[in-house]
């Protein structure tokens, strides 16, 4: 009789099955048939064209400045515009995709990463280890964290890789937060008690098992930070924290023009807050799709 039982707990799922491919099929023509997702995904696609050929599709050199052609509205020439140096905005807004579809990603998988391995440590882990580390995330979080942020990037000096570490680090425990509450729905399936009685390792069991079967709220919330990154992005840039001179991105050059708005330069400021808006707004529009369908 212990060999039945032995044999059947060896040969139990892993949940890691061949119905994977066609729940990943299905999820993506659901996807596919949903408005918001695929306006979404078309701005963000556009961006991403204009972040890896910036410099090949923009009509002008972005970089180059031309005190004779400053302030000049939009006209058929300068579609944007050009700045107080004669630099064309439009060209600048195409180059300024790169840095900020650099920064945020990279902020947003180290806080994934992060927060997710958090998440699967104080969710299986029982005892005094598991509680301590999650009432250490909740002392984090009642921190403000745009505060530290700042605190921790004029400590340690502004720079690309500082502000992926900063977003990412404070992000980590609003992921782990997420990650947590679903491992804690998961713990004491049977799946999970059928792998503990196999004798495998914590670790295995958290990642080779727990992992899989709560990757849709990890979607969801990679996604969601998303678009809070592009917009700490930008403001830590605006503050003078973030991506430093002589770089095109959109926050920069929102500081570096804004005062202009007093004089009627609205072109100036205009056409990068418009990028912002758009590109958080297109994540955002991914971010609900992928949560109606991952949720349904």
């Amino acid at each position: 009789m212990n060999d039945t039982v032995s044999e059947s707990i060896n040969d139990a799922p892993s949940h890691e099955t061949e119905a994977d491919a066609p729940r990943f099929v299905a999820t993506l023509r659901l996807l596919l048939h949903s408005p918001a997702f695929v306006l979404g995904a078309l701005i963000l696609l556009a961006w991403i064209v204009c972040a890896l050929a910036g410099a090949r599709i923009a009509p002008y050199d972005a970089y180059a400045s031309d005190p004779l052609s400053s302030l000049l509205p939009p006209d058929h020439t300068h579609w944007c515009g050009t700045d107080q140096l004669g630099r064309d905005i439009c060209s600048r807004v195409i180059v300024g995709a790169r840095d900020i579809l650099t920064i945020a990603p990279l902020a947003t998988l180290t806080g994934t990463l992060v927060g997710a391995a958090l998440g699967l440590l104080t969710g299986y882990v029982e005892g005094w280890v598991g509680t301590l580390v999650a009432r250490a995330l909740d002392a984090v979080l009642a921190l403000p964290l745009v505060i530290v942020a700042l605190l921790v990037l004029a400590a340690v000096g502004a720079s690309n890789l500082a502000v992926v570490l900063v977003i990412g680090i404070t992000f980590a425990p609003l992921v782990a937060r997420t990650v947590r509450a679903a491992v804690l729905a998961e713990r004491h399936l049977d799946y999970v008690a059928a792998a503990r009685l196999r004798g495998e390792r914590a670790h295995y069991v958290m990642f080779a098992e727990i992992l899989p079967n709560v990757w849709p709220p990890i979607v969801v919330e990679a996604t969601v930070r998303l678009g809070y990154a592009i917009f700490a992005v930008a403001t830590l840039s605006f503050l003078g924290f973030g991506i430093q001179p002589p770089s095109a991105d959109w926050g920069l050059a929102l500081a570096e023009s804004y005062t202009l708005l007093a004089g009627g330069a609205w072109w100036t400021v205009a056409f990068d807050a418009l990028a912002i808006a758009s590109l958080v707004v297109a994540v955002n529009l991914i971010a609900d799709s992928l949560r109606e369908v991952l949720d349904s």
